[in-house]
């Protein structure tokens, strides 16, 4: 794949936390880096938006998480989860960072989406006829076609040590 990458560019950065948090700890048992991963997929451009998605619980576990976020310049929006009669348990930003990215793409030249949900395809198909659309996730649980259908796609896997921090497994 061919992209353009140079100072002058606007980049929008959407990150689905849930999905790149859970991968990290399937695949590896271990946390993302995201000043690692922030340094890597703005490549000196100019970030005119860098927004995580996560969600939040009642016991708040995941405030030093997103703390940490904003002290790297990342936008945090949170949710709460969402706990259904039966136990069962739902919690995704997808609408919100299809709408989000759709809604900023006038004013950016690449749109970064983190994540490696294959639900995302109809919005990378739509947004490349505005913009340049570049996705970064674990190779090994994204979806096939959310990478097909990218400008470019950043595998996290090809250098784990470079974006996981307390790897324990390959």
């Amino acid at each position: 794949m061919s992209i353009i990458k140079h100072r002058q560019q606007r980049v929008g950065i959407f990150i689905d936390a849930q999905n790149l948090y859970h991968s990290a700890k399937h695949l590896y048992k271990a946390n993302v880096n995201f000043e690692a991963l922030m340094r890597e997929i703005v490549g000196g451009r100019q970030i005119v938006r860098a927004i995580a998605y996560a969600i939040t619980t009642e016991s708040g576990e995941e405030k030093t998480f997103l703390d940490a976020l904003v002290k790297l310049g990342i936008e945090a929006r949170t949710k709460d989860l969402q706990i259904f009669y039966g136990g069962a348990k739902k919690g995704d930003w997808d609408v919100g960072i299809a709408v989000d990215a759709i809604r900023l793409a006038p004013k950016l030249d690449a749109i970064v989406l983190v994540s490696g949900d294959g639900d995302f395809v109809p919005l990378v198909e739509y947004l490349k006829n505005n913009c340049q659309v570049e996705v970064a996730a674990f190779g090994r649980s994204a979806s096939g076609k959310l990478k097909e259908a990218a400008d470019d796609f950043l595998d996290m896997d090809k250098e784990p040590k470079k974006y996981l921090i307390g790897t324990r497994k390959k």
